[in-house]
């Protein structure tokens, strides 16, 4: 099967239009899912942390080292978490592509109906999908590319994508949790640098979420105020927790 990655030519017409056609589609979905992925805990968990703790009457010294830490481990946690999913992704990929690629050498004659049918839910009449059929049986890669995309919904995974993964998430989650630590490296007072945190942070989180809600298709206003909400929420509940727990 492998070495058989020709593709059937199309008519000159057709391509000189596919070369007019310029697609404007986004397509950086998966670094994007990624970035917020770190952004949004790294901007949320530290501020809590930071509220919490100034809740309790640490010095700005020791709000600082602590969300230092917490940050650090928390872009490992991250960065792994992204690395192994995305390898458990690929693992899963190439386990499916070896039992589609075994079933089509050993129940072609049923690998072929499940094509027709696949077609047929389309909409597809029986003498329109026949040839299809028969020319994917003469093609195996490209039959077993189409059966892994539409048979089982699955395309293939850049080989890349764990590493870029674990990366994308830890840096975005390292960017985020700096945010809300910013003032307390300026401010000795942790009771006055968490008054700035907030603001820093709730105007970041507004920032972000329509940032999130613009590429990810939502409506970034509401996008916006969601995301300051549940990051204000967050902290709130932190920082009267530590008082709570003082008293």
């Amino acid at each position: 099967m492998a070495g058989e990655n020709s593709r059937g030519a199309i008519e000159p017409e057709k391509q000189r239009l596919l070369n007019q056609h310029k697609e404007r589609h986004f397509t950086a979905g998966e670094i994007v899912r990624d970035i917020i992925i770190g952004v949004s805990d790294g901007l949320t968990v530290p501020f809590a942390l930071a509220a919490g703790l100034s809740g309790a009457n640490a010095t700005s010294s020791i709000v600082l080292t602590a969300g230092i830490a917490e940050v650090a481990a928390g872009a490992i946690s991250m960065g792994l978490g992204g690395y192994l999913a995305a390898k458990s992704e690929a693992d899963h990929y190439a386990r499916e592509l070896k039992r589609e690629e075994e079933e089509i050498i050993s129940v072609p004659d049923t690998e072929a109906a499940e094509v027709a049918e696949i077609l047929a839910e389309y909409g597809i009449e029986p003498h329109e999908y026949a040839p299809v059929v028969n020319a994917l049986r003469k093609r195996p890669q490209a039959w077993l590319d189409f059966m892994m995309k539409f048979e089982l919904g699955l395309e293939k995974p850049d080989p890349r994508r764990a590493l870029q993964s674990a990366f994308t998430i830890a840096i975005a989650y390292i960017l985020g949790g700096l945010v809300p630590l910013l003032p307390y490296m300026f401010i000795p007072r942790a009771r006055d640098a968490v008054a700035a945190s907030v603001v820093i942070t709730i105007a970041a989180l507004l920032i972000f979420g329509y940032a999130k809600g613009y590429f990810t298709g939502n409506k970034p206003v509401k996008s916006a105020f969601q995301t300051a909400f549940i990051g204000a929420i967050a902290s709130a509940a932190a920082f009267g927790m530590a008082k709570a727990i003082q008293k």
